[in-house]
């Protein structure tokens, strides 16, 4: 029974990441900030293939509910949940911040930074907030 109830909570936490990161990144990436990325050169291909986008997200959705839950003991759900979405969210703006500016002519990186940092920050907060939900008041 606990493997269903783990396995459930996993696939909970990984859909609803995907649907809250689409829900931010969307209009962030190609609404609001789209030209300002072109400007600073961080777009470089026209069209996004969405499908590896989509694959990206899936895939750090569904790492991110599986280690949750070898880290969530008990304190207040949302809280940890929060806290956890951070620390793993700090792990894939390395990826996504530092070295693509790295690799990618981004000037100023500043600004790609920091918008990637705000992004981010909103990002894991609001994922992090649901996976407290899902695995704190879901047992």
């Amino acid at each position: 029974m606990e493997v269903i109830m783990n396995l459930k909570k996993i696939t909970l936490a990984t859909i609803s990441y995907v649907i809250l990161t689409m829900a931010v990144a969307y209009p962030w990436h190609i609404i609001w900030f789209h030209d300002l990325y072109v400007s600073i050169g961080a777009v470089t291909r026209t069209e996004p293939i969405v499908p590896f986008g989509m694959l990206a997200m899936i895939i750090q959705g569904f790492i991110i509910a599986y280690l949750y839950s070898f880290y969530y003991r008990d304190g207040n759900p949302i809280l940890q949940g929060i806290k956890f979405s951070l620390i793993m969210g700090a792990i894939v703006y390395s990826i996504m911040g530092f070295a693509t500016v790295a690799k990618i002519d981004i000037n100023p990186v500043s600004t790609f930074l920091i918008y990637g940092v705000v992004f981010q920050v909103i990002q894991f907060v609001l994922t992090g907030a649901a996976l407290g939900l899902i695995y704190g008041y879901n047992k």
